[in-house]
């Protein structure tokens, strides 16, 4: 066993023993390992420890403290996530900060005992990250979504990801960014997804992975979780998750949408290859992304031609 993980119980809890470390499976953005720890009195408790990666450290060096104080606002507003435990500073243990947060005793689903229940649990649980007080975040660290975007359409690539219309998304989004502020700014989580949330019994127990949240327009999180249920459920269960948040959010103004849609299109640009899918799995998504995109451009009276592979 890694002595640095005996030594990072040793500061969480003096009196704790350490009894195991373990990988956890899944992380991309981060190291994930969970720990095991016995109090004198015989109770056991498990963490997770979250190591940042140097792409999320190079985009926010602080990431590490950033995620523990939102975890924290988070948890005081009363929504399922893990609880933060500890803050490790960068130390000869570790050369950078990381993260101590609750184990949730959970898994994620990808196929569902109960598809109509799964939705509507996802559903419900952004609209309630999407309700959270303004006032709680109005000094907090986290950056506007609106201006990752921008950022985003700045950085055009010589050879645009035509399979997945990279070039047709950026020009529709282009002639009419920055985009009018429709609704009031919302906490996003913003990599809202179901491989994001936990499960047991068939009960939305937490979710996670908290290092892209902002500010800005709930519709980003919204179109970001349409695409990503199209992708793993089909048009029938994205249509019926749309149904379930906008019945739930009534107030919110929902006429940019399909621009909202396309800025998630976007996301996957240039990058679907990389993400080790097997064939069958990355010709669906391909297919689904194409109508994705479709939908989005009839709302918007656009004219759309399917790109040649």
């Amino acid at each position: 066993m890694d002595e640095k993980w005996s030594l990072l119980a040793h500061n969480m809890n003096p009196q704790a023993k350490l009894l195991r470390a373990w990988e956890l499976k899944g992380g991309i953005s981060a190291q994930v390992t969970a720990l095991e720890m016995e109090s004198p009195d015989g109770t056991k408790k498990k963490v997770v420890v979250r190591e940042h990666g140097q792409a999320d450290l190079k985009r926010n060096p602080q990431i590490a403290s950033d995620e523990f104080k939102l975890l924290q606002i988070l948890k005081t507003a009363g929504l399922p996530t893990p609880t933060p435990y500890h803050l490790e500073a960068s130390s000869d243990i570790f050369p950078t900060p990381c993260l101590v947060i609750e184990f949730i005793e959970g898994q994620t689903v990808a196929t569902p005992a109960d598809l109509s229940s799964f939705l509507q649990q996802v559903a419900e649980v952004l609209t309630r990250i999407h309700s959270v007080d303004p006032s709680m975040l109005a000094d907090t660290f986290l950056p506007k979504q609106e201006e990752a975007i921008t950022e985003k359409l700045h950085k055009t690539s010589m050879n645009l990801d035509q399979s997945l219309d990279e070039g047709l998304i950026r020009e529709v989004l282009e002639s009419v960014w920055p985009l009018p502020q429709a609704n009031a700014p919302s906490l996003l989580h913003g990599d809202f997804w179901p491989g994001n949330t936990m499960w047991k019994d068939e009960k939305l127990a937490a979710v996670i992975d908290w290092e892209d949240a902002g500010i800005g327009d709930p519709l980003a999180d919204f179109g970001n979780a349409r695409l990503e249920i199209l992708w793993g459920f089909g048009v029938q269960a994205m249509n019926d998750f749309t149904l379930h948040y906008q019945a739930a959010v009534t107030k919110l103004d929902y006429t940019d949408l399909p621009y909202w849609d396309l800025c998630a299109a976007l996301r996957p640009a240039s990058n679907l290859s990389a993400w080790g899918l097997d064939e069958d799995t990355e010709r669906i998504m391909r297919e689904r992304h194409s109508l994705f995109v479709r939908q989005a451009c009839e709302k918007l009276n656009i004219p759309y031609a399917r790109h040649a592979e």
